[in-house]
């Protein structure tokens, strides 16, 4: 059996992802794969405890390492229990957020980039996106896309914080062209899903 591909969506919050996470799971669906949705932090019972704990606004007195210590907690048990094994058995996994995030929030945005890229090197080993789209509008954009809502203990922090993470985000997106794909998030879903297909087929297609 042919291995299967793993693919995340990075940005900030309001920058769409879920939309399109949705609309990509349903056209490969009709294309004959098998898809799995997933995120971080969570994907797991595990994992899905330890979200509840990092995203509390209860939890404010977190420290900058417990946060990055646990989102790479939540990361390694979503790794062996879901991300490999569904790969290894060729269905395509699809993850909202990966280790990518750990290093814009917790990296740039709490300033401890060592650390960070210290604990995912052994949450993560070897099991990286074959892609990872990163859905770009500006902070006060996707601040203003997701006002109404209610929001968890990352989303009220303040603006100066969710600037530095997007400007990681962009300095992630330079170092590693190869893998993280830049995409426009302020155009119509359509216009953004098309260009997210065109990088999906060509990855999908060179195996064939």
């Amino acid at each position: 059996m042919d291995k299967g591909y793993f693919i995340s969506f990075e940005g900030m919050d309001g920058s769409g992802k879920s939309t399109q996470i949705n609309e990509l799971k349903c056209y490969l669906e009709e294309k004959g794969f098998e898809v799995i949705l997933t995120r971080e932090p969570g994907g797991t019972d595990i994992g899905e405890q330890i979200r509840r704990i990092i995203l509390d606004p209860d939890n404010s007195e977190m420290t900058h390492i417990t946060e990055a210590m646990l989102y790479a907690a939540s990361r390694a048990q979503h790794i062996e229990e879901v991300i490999l094994p569904a790969v290894a058995s060729g269905k395509i996994v699809i993850c909202d957020r990966f280790v990518d995030s750990s290093v814009a929030y917790q990296g740039f945005g709490r300033g401890i980039t060592e650390c960070v890229n210290a604990i995912n090197a052994y949450a993560v080993q070897d099991c990286m996106p074959d892609i990872t789209f990163l859905l770009k509008v500006k902070p006060q954009i996707g601040s203003e896309r997701i006002k109404h809502r209610e929001k968890d203990r990352i989303e009220l922090e303040a603006s100066e914080f969710h600037q530095a993470v997007f400007d990681g985000y962009e300095r992630l997106e330079a170092a590693f062209p190869e893998r993280i794909v830049g995409i426009d998030a302020t155009r119509s879903i359509g216009e953004i899903q098309q260009e997210i297909v065109m990088h999906v087929d060509r990855l999908t297609g060179q195996r064939k």
